[in-house]
């Protein structure tokens, strides 16, 4: 008996690749993460390569790695990856302490964070319908002017015809 094969956690067009125990705090990471959501993966290739943030080189090893989980692995076109999923998680914190002043200690925080990033596969380019356009509110607003307008009028009118 055979233990059962684990299901996919990703879909059969998706490919994933995680760095855990990354020494950086997870809102700087995160930062970069951002840079790259949502792009082409040789468009976000390039960004990180560029980037000067410290942790960019490890962010683009991830990405390759993830590149390469698509096309050895799961046999998809990297020309057609997008970066559909790049999220951070936050790891152990490693805690220190410092001398300080009259004999105190002041604690200082190392936080760990782990990078997980999903490569898509993208059947075709999809560009949005382009939306109706509301009717201008000046046009709106001129209409509802026009009526208080006339409003007063008719408040007049009935005044003078009740003296």
């Amino acid at each position: 008996m055979a233990k059962e094969k684990n299901p996919r956690r990703v879909g059969d067009n998706e490919a994933r690749a995680k760095l855990r125990m990354i020494r950086i705090s997870p809102i700087k990471l995160n930062m970069v993460a951002q840079l790259i959501r949502g792009k082409k993966v040789d468009k976000a290739l390039a960004d990180l390569e560029f980037s000067h943030k410290r942790i960019s080189g490890d962010v683009k090893k991830v990405l390759e790695s993830a590149i390469a989980n698509a096309e050895n692995n799961h046999g998809l076109d990297i020309d057609s990856l997008i970066v559909s999923e790049a999220y951070v998680g936050k790891n152990f914190v490693m805690k220190r302490f410092r001398a300080r002043a009259r004999g105190r200690g002041a604690r200082i925080l190392k936080p760990f964070s782990e990078l997980t990033i999903v490569v898509r596969e993208q059947d075709e380019e999809v560009v949005p319908a382009p939306e109706k356009k509301a009717p201008k509110k000046t046009e709106e607003k001129s209409e509802k002017k026009a009526d208080k307008k006339a409003a007063p009028k008719k408040a007049e009118k009935t005044k003078e015809e009740a003296a």
